[in-house]
C-alpha cells in the first residue's frame, strides 16, 4: 500500500477509482481491510482511496465553519490533486453524508455510489439537539472521553461483537480531536434532506446496511434504494452501523458487484 502525495490519504490498488469516506467519529484507519482486499489479488480492480475527513485522523480542521458542503468541497480538491476526474463514492455513516453533499455539488464528478448505514433523510429535533450537547460537551471538557463514557463503541456494533473490535474501535473514538468532534457533528445537524438528490442520480448505486443497526436502521436503508433509479439493497444478517469492520468480507463483495456495474 502507497501513500499518495497529497495529505492524509492512503491509496491501493489501480483501476477504478473507488474513494472510501469513513464513519464519526473514526479516522480512514477503518478501512484498513477495503484498502487491502478490494482490488482484488492482482490489485487491478479497484484503485482504492481513504481520505482522513476534516479534522480526523491527520487531516487539519481548518478555521471554516462546520458544514457538509465544505467536507465534500474537500474531497473535490482531493480528488484534483490526484488527478481523479470521475470516482465511485464509499460512504459509511457521516461518510454516507459526504457523498450524497458531493453528489449534490458535483454531480458530473460521480460514477457511482455506495451508501452505507447512513440516511438521506434529516435529523429529529431531538438528535439535533443531542448532537449539540456532544459538541459543546466535548469542547467544554476539551476530550472526547464523553463519547466513551456514553459508550459509542458499543453502540455503533452490533450486540456480542469480538472485544477486539469493539477495543479497536473504542481506541480509534478515544484518538478523535474534540474540536473535529464538534465540528462534524454540527456539520451532521444541518444536512439537508438528499432524497430528491438521490432520485437524480443516474449512476449505478449500491445501499448496503447492518441488519441490526440502530443508528441509522433498514427503513432508511430502503427509503433510499427506492429513490436511487439503479440501486441494489444488500442487508448483512447480525451486525450493526460499522457493516465494513464487522462484516468485512460480505461488504467488499457488495461494493465488488458495484464496481463492475461501472460504466
Amino acid at each position: 500500500m502507497t501513500s499518495s502525495s497529497a495529505p492524509a490519504v492512503r491509496e491501493n490498488g489501480t483501476g477504478t477509482p473507488l474513494v472510501l469516506l469513513h464513519a464519526f467519529p473514526l479516522p480512514a484507519r477503518m478501512w484498513e481491510v477495503q484498502l487491502e482486499r478490494v482490488p482484488g489479488p492482482a490489485g487491478d480492480d479497484a484503485r482504492v482511496i481513504a481520505p482522513d475527513q476534516r479534522g480526523f485522523g491527520t487531516a487539519p480542521l481548518g478555521d471554516l465553519p462546520p458544514s457538509l458542503d465544505t467536507a465534500a468541497d474537500d474531497l473535490a480538491d482531493l480528488l484534483d490533486a490526484l488527478g481523479v476526474e470521475r470516482a465511485v463514492l464509499a460512504g459509511l455513516s457521516m461518510g454516507g453524508y459526504v457523498a450524497m453533499a458531493f453528489a449534490r455539488r458535483h454531480p458530473g464528478r460521480l460514477a457511482g455510489l455506495v451508501l452505507a448505514d447512513t440516511k438521506a433523510t434529516t435529523d429529529t429535533d431531538a438528535a439535533r439537539a443531542n448532537r449539540e450537547r456532544i459538541a459543546a460537551a466535548v469542547l467544554e471538557r476539551g476530550s472526547v472521553e464523553l463519547l466513551i463514557e456514553e459508550q459509542t463503541a458499543e453502540k455503533l456494533l452490533a450486540p456480542g461483537t469480538d472485544p477486539e473490535l469493539t477495543d479497536a474501535v473504542r481506541r480509534m473514538i478515544a484518538e478523535a480531536d474534540p474540536a473535529a468532534v464538534a465540528w462534524a457533528q454540527r456539520a451532521m445537524a444541518a444536512r439537508p434532506d438528499s432524497l430528491d438528490e438521490l432520485a437524480a442520480l443516474d449512476v449505478p448505486a449500491a445501499v448496503i446496511v447492518g441488519e441490526l443497526d440502530t443508528v441509522t436502521p433498514l427503513s432508511e436503508a430502503r427509503m433510499m434504494a427506492e429513490a436511487l433509479s439503479d440501486a441494489e439493497l444488500t442487508v448483512i444478517p447480525a451486525v450493526g452501523h460499522l457493516s465494513s469492520l464487522e462484516a468485512p468480507e460480505t461488504f467488499n463483495t457488495a461494493v465488488r458487484a458495484l464496481l463492475k456495474r461501472v460504466k
